[in-house]
């Protein structure tokens, strides 16, 4: 090799390239890798060397896969280090109160600037009638200060993984305030907590005490944890790029681009099939990063546990994105007052959406929607303290879910999934309490009200709803008639697998607004949103070619039987699934590697031409 072509080569490697980023599918990452854990053997016993290295190695596949972003997370990383030190050192409750204020308003405030800058001003225009552009000062200040243009100052990109290590970094700064750790002595230790390679872009979101107390413990890998960490890398890249991928070229991603090219059953079965697909990708992330972790003694939070098995929506909360719901729970929920009682915070967030909402929408029946709402919750506040405190623990929660939805993404959509979520939860709270008859005569009464809606203002979101809570009503009052016919025989399995079935549903349905929003440029993403979604439920609400369907299955046979093998395989008992894994893990090394080889091989006949980047990178 010619000293030329070394240092284009050299270049090549030390250069950021937005067309090849170190994603775990992509060979580079694994070459990134092996390299990683070569020296990393070397390191492993010598703790502060180990963690030096990995944090070094972990800025530089941030780099590679965000360039100069890069210079963002190491600015957080010095914030909340030296905030960390004067909060422990701090004898004055008051003075660390400040420093934890501070640490979490600049933590939200570059979060705010990077990933919401488009949607707050696109909200304050519409508000006021107002055409103030979004600026990149950033970009701006640097091109003054150079004397030239290196950066496009009209726009400002989302730096990949923010939301996570913004969390993660607030995290950090609260339970050193609460106590729960001591402040991280050394920068290098911070840094490598900070940006952990592995979830540094797409989680499971790490809290500081699950994970500063691991960055003093020695390296220990055992034969059985090597072999569980290699079966997570091989688990999470089946579901990647067999399941998420697959689906996604080939059928999700053609409907959700032209829902108005395509009949009501696609636009139906994409919306279904999506479920898993976003499941498939996101898990996928998660298996492989707690498999890299693992292989280097580090041990990440479980964040999904088969989600689809959920028989309600609260449930369902328990088993997908378990970090970020935990993180919201003991960080925003609790805070908020939790199911103890009302604070300012509660307040003062669902009356400033419910007024947002009201200001953009400009409409008469919205307005008088969210008017008689809070007149009556406040005379049934001020009628009982029993009810009041009911309120109030829902009135937490459903601000958990809005802002929850928003952490998703700058776009009224995610808002929209969010609200729905929480109603979602806090009719199931209702609905559990309601003895069966009643259940029945609720259910009937909702679908005779929206069937008469529909018959005299017929529109295809009323269509929709009156067919759901039709089968609603059926399921619910053949339930009720076998429960009063058979009071003794309550058949558990079947009550179960209809609950898991209209949960699914229904989460389904809100993802038609979460998927709507998602992969779009910040500063078209409300209106293109709101019409991927109006133009879906156009679709499904409207007319059924009903003889077409066999043509649309035959001519999309892959697709529909991956579905089905992948809830299949989703829906297995845990108890199968950990006999196999550690089957797996129990294989003689010779055996596992070649089942390895040719599970990579097999694995990679399914990578597509175009990039695949994961679905949670843009949050």
């Amino acid at each position: 090799m010619t000293l030329n072509n070394l240092k284009i080569f050299l270049a090549n490697v030390f250069s950021f390239n937005e067309q090849y980023p170190l994603l775990f599918t992509q060979f580079n990452f694994w070459v990134f890798l092996a390299l990683v854990m070569a020296i990393f053997s070397l390191l492993h016993s010598k703790r502060l060397l180990r963690n030096t290295f990995l944090f070094l190695a972990s800025v530089f596949f941030y780099y590679k896969t965000s360039g100069l972003f890069v210079l963002i997370l190491i600015f957080d990383m010095f914030l909340d280090y030296f905030l960390g030190i004067f909060m422990d050192k701090s004898k004055r409750q008051g003075a660390k109160k400040f420093h934890l204020i501070f640490g979490v308003v600049i933590n939200l405030l570059v979060l705010f600037y990077f990933k919401y800058a488009y949607f707050f001003t696109d909200a304050y225009n519409t508000i006021v009638n107002s055409q103030y552009e979004v600026i990149n000062w950033l970009a701006q200040w640097t091109n003054d200060l150079s004397g030239k243009d290196y950066f496009d100052a009209s726009k400002i990109l989302l730096p990949v993984g923010i939301s996570f290590y913004t969390f993660q970094n607030i995290s950090y700064l609260v339970d050193v305030y609460k106590g729960k750790i001591k402040h991280v002595g050394n920068i290098l230790d911070f840094g490598f907590y900070v940006s952990f390679f592995p979830q540094l872009v797409a989680g499971p979101i790490v809290r500081a005490d699950q994970f500063v107390p691991q960055l003093y413990k020695k390296f220990f890998l055992s034969r059985r944890q090597f072999g569980i960490a290699m079966f997570w890398i091989l688990n999470g890249l089946a579901k990647k790029l067999i399941m998420s991928d697959y689906l996604a070229v080939n059928f999700v991603d053609r409907v959700f681009n032209n829902p108005s090219l395509y009949t009501a059953f696609e636009n139906l079965s994409a919306l279904f099939i999506y479920s898993l697909q976003v499941y498939a990708d996101f898990s996928g992330y998660t298996d492989i990063a707690i498999g890299v972790a693992m292989l280097m003694g580090f041990y990440l939070p479980k964040n999904f546990n088969s989600p689809y098995k959920a028989d309600s929506p609260s449930n369902f909360w328990k088993r997908w994105h378990i970090s970020l719901s935990k993180w919201l729970q003991d960080y925003l929920y609790i805070p908020l007052g939790g199911n103890r009682n009302a604070t300012f915070g509660t307040y003062f967030c669902i009356l400033l959406i419910a007024s947002v909402i009201i200001l953009l929408t400009k409409s008469v029946v919205i307005t008088s929607v969210i008017a008689s709402i809070a007149v009556i919750v406040l005379i049934v506040s001020l009628a009982s303290q029993k009810a009041r405190l009911k309120i109030s623990t829902n009135i937490n929660m459903l601000n958990t879910m809005l802002l929850g939805g928003l952490w998703h993404g700058a776009s009224w959509n995610f808002m929209i999934w969010g609200g729905l979520n929480g109603v979602g939860i806090l009719g199931f709270k209702i609905w559990r309490h309601l003895k069966q008859w009643l259940r029945s005569l609720v259910s009937g009464i909702i679908f005779g009200a929206f069937f008469a809606c529909n018959w005299f203002w017929p529109s295809p979101v009323l269509m929709i709803f009156t067919v759901w809570s039709g089968v609603f009503f059926g399921g619910t009052l053949i339930r009720c008639i076998y429960s009063s016919i058979f009071p003794n025989k309550d058949i558990q399995w079947l009550n179960y697998s209809w609950n898991v079935f209209m949960t699914f549903v229904f989460i389904s349905f809100t993802r038609l607004f979460f998927r709507s929003g998602s992969n779009l440029d910040p500063a078209i993403a409300n209106e293109t949103a709101w019409n991927t979604a109006k133009s879906m439920v156009n679709s499904i609400g409207g007319h059924w070619n009903i003889p077409a369907i066999p043509e649309i299955l035959s001519n999309y046979w892959p697709v529909f039987i991956l579905f089905v093998i992948g809830m299949i395989i989703h829906w297995l008992p845990e108890h199968f699934k950990r006999w196999y894994r550690v089957n797996f893990a129990l294989m003689p090394l010779w055996l596992m590697a070649l089942v390895t080889v040719v599970a990579v091989f097999f694995l990679y006949q399914f990578v597509t031409a175009d990039l695949q980047p994961f679905i949670y990178f843009q949050f």
